[in-house]
């Protein structure tokens, strides 16, 4: 029987014609020049276009999960024109640029009176097979930001394709233009009934904590979750611009000892931070924790923002550098210094702003990534008829050998 990463090599040679992959850490599963989606019939989707609906090159893919034979892909709604904002695709490849299907079904993309989904951006899956969806309820962030539904977590059986759980995130810990980015899941038991999940506040600077048990939410606030001001501004691939971007990515360290920690970073940022789980996931150490989130190491330089980042089952971190077209490697075991970070892909045509990053539950652990020229989307600058976005996977075995990562 296949294991998981020769099903999606499987996938890629069925989708490029050759008789052989070489082995290799990184690879792309599918790519688009612009996005489609599977509408119910050809004529909806010719409505849709029609009546500015649907508008192909405003669709960018953010966020990506994979569960067994399947990956989920989310599309914020950051311009007119979205349809869709969270589908799935099979893990095994059978064309290169597939349209994608929405996820659970359509009904949930076009619903009113925000009982459906409006606008993801990421997702979270835990070990039990839950999907927990970040729905942001913003749509347009990117012409003229609305915020027409409440920031809402939302829990789908991937077992079922059934919505399990809403639970919206409390008017007091959403500020005055926050925006809300970024999930991951904290869980310690088979059940997973010890399920925390960590929400970050990528404008307002805030990490949010939802205990599943009893659907408590509570924030931290902290200074290190703010910008660097001097890496607020960014050039990629010729294009300038500035953002201030706050607390965005999140991983956590290996359990032990009774506790784990979470490493964490501004997006506009060189540095790294930490805090131990079990003072986020203690609601009365909100207002007396100051001391609690400390620097990590030595900063990653001047070009050293990352979006997203994931520790292996073997302790090793793996995080996007977005200017470098890069995805980086950190063993947690050795001290965070340049010297213990190592690059394990670089590319300057298929990692053109590594955005998202996952590692999965499956047996060998597979990477996911997203890399989809956001600052290009962003300024209408992609050309339609070169590739944009892409799925792309890791072995993150194969991937740190020979690198200062390898253990």
């Amino acid at each position: 029987m296949l294991n998981a990463l020769a099903i999606i090599l499987a996938g890629i040679i069925a989708n490029s014609n050759v008789s052989s992959v070489p082995q290799k850490p990184i690879g792309t599963l599918y790519r688009w020049k612009q996005m489609d989606f599977v509408f119910p019939s050809p004529e909806e989707r010719e409505i849709a276009v029609n009546n500015g609906q649907y508008v192909q090159a405003n669709v960018i893919p953010l966020g990506v999960e994979r569960w067994k034979s399947r990956v989920f892909v989310s599309t914020p709604r950051w311009k007119k024109g979205i349809p869709a904002s969270l589908s799935c695709l099979p893990i095994v490849a059978e064309e290169a640029s597939p349209p994608l299907t929405p996820y659970p079904s359509w009904d949930w993309h076009t619903a009113d009176n925000c009982t459906g989904i409006t606008s993801v951006f990421r997702m979270a899956i835990d070990h039990c097979g839950v999907m927990w969806v970040l729905d942001s309820g913003q749509v347009e962030a990117f012409e003229t930001p609305r915020q027409i539904c409440p920031p809402t977590l939302i829990a789908i059986n991937l077992e079922t394709d059934k919505v399990v759980g809403r639970f919206q995130i409390p008017e007091q810990f959403v500020l005055q233009d926050s925006l809300i980015t970024n999930i991951i899941l904290d869980s310690r038991d088979p059940q997973c009934k010890d399920l925390h999940v960590y929400i970050s506040d990528v404008r307002r600077f805030g990490l949010t904590v939802f205990r599943v048990a009893d659907a408590a939410f509570w924030r931290f606030s902290h200074y290190t979750f703010y910008p660097e001001p001097l890496l607020s501004n960014y050039t990629l691939h010729g294009v300038n611009f500035q953002w201030t971007d706050g607390l965005f990515g999140m991983s956590l360290g290996n359990y032990h000892l009774g506790d784990r920690p979470l490493y964490y970073h501004a997006m506009s940022s060189s540095f790294e931070f930490v805090v131990s789980t079990s003072v986020i996931r203690d609601p009365a150490r909100v207002n007396n924790s100051t001391d609690e989130f400390k620097l990590l190491g030595e900063s990653r330089g001047p070009i050293g923002q990352v979006s997203a980042a994931a520790v292996d089952r073997n302790g090793i971190m793996f995080f996007n550098l977005v200017l470098q077209d890069s995805i980086g490697c950190w063993d947690t075991r050795k001290e965070y210094k340049v010297e213990n970070l190592g690059i394990v892909a670089k590319n300057n045509k298929t990692l053109v702003f590594p955005n998202d990053l996952r590692l999965d539950h499956e047996i060998p652990q597979v990477g996911w990534i997203i890399s989809n020229r956001l600052p290009m989307y962003q300024f209408n600058l992609n050309n339609p008829d070169e590739y944009n976005y892409r799925v792309m996977f890791l072995d993150p075995v194969t991937a740190i050998a020979n690198t200062v990562c390898q253990y």
